[in-house]
């Protein structure tokens, strides 16, 4: 079975209801496949847009004469790091922090750092050193944009932001 040829017809229903489709995958063996149908939209996607999206796709999904087999169906949104597998996926993300793993001659490689640019055919990753890495996106086997985990700032009277220092105490302790 395509990937395309599932996109293409579950696609209509997700766009129907105001989404997009990020991916399509279908994971694990013969006997127990599950295809997996990521969707997001500006500002987000909640349980019951993701439920909505389950009863809108599932009838097309289940419609086994349309792709061959049957599939358990599991939607999604990308989460807070996406998976960057298709050149849109990079396109979305130029500017954020990314990790992408690639082969080189010499063996597999990893470089972090902030996309700066794609064209469907390599991608610009600056590393956390500075450096500009041009990657050809035939050889990735594996990349995902990466949240930074930290502090958040805390706000002061006024709604100004204060930068929070120091190590965390337990309540009740000084």
């Amino acid at each position: 079975m395509q990937l395309e040829a599932v996109r293409a017809a579950v696609e209509p229903a997700v766009v129907a209801l105001g989404l997009d489709v990020y991916d399509v995958e279908i994971l694990g063996g013969a006997g127990a496949r599950t295809l997996r149908v990521t969707v997001t939209r500006s500002g987000g996607v909640d349980l019951e847009t993701i439920t909505a999206v389950t009863h809108a796709v599932s009838p097309i999904v289940d419609d086994a004469a349309t792709f061959g087999s049957a599939f358990l169906l599991e939607v999604s949104s990308p989460g807070v790091e996406r998976t960057l597998r298709l050149p849109a996926h990079y396109d979305s993300a130029i500017g954020e922090q990314v990790s992408v793993k690639f082969h080189t001659a010499s063996g597999p490689r990893r470089v972090h750092g902030v996309l700066r640019r794609a064209d469907g055919m390599h991608c610009v990753v600056e590393s956390d050193e500075g450096m500009e890495e041009e990657i050809a996106l035939a050889d990735v086997t594996q990349a995902r944009t990466v949240f930074e985990w930290g502090p958040q700032p805390r706000r002061q009277a006024g709604g100004k932001h204060k930068k929070v220092q120091g190590r965390a105490r337990a309540k009740g302790k000084s």
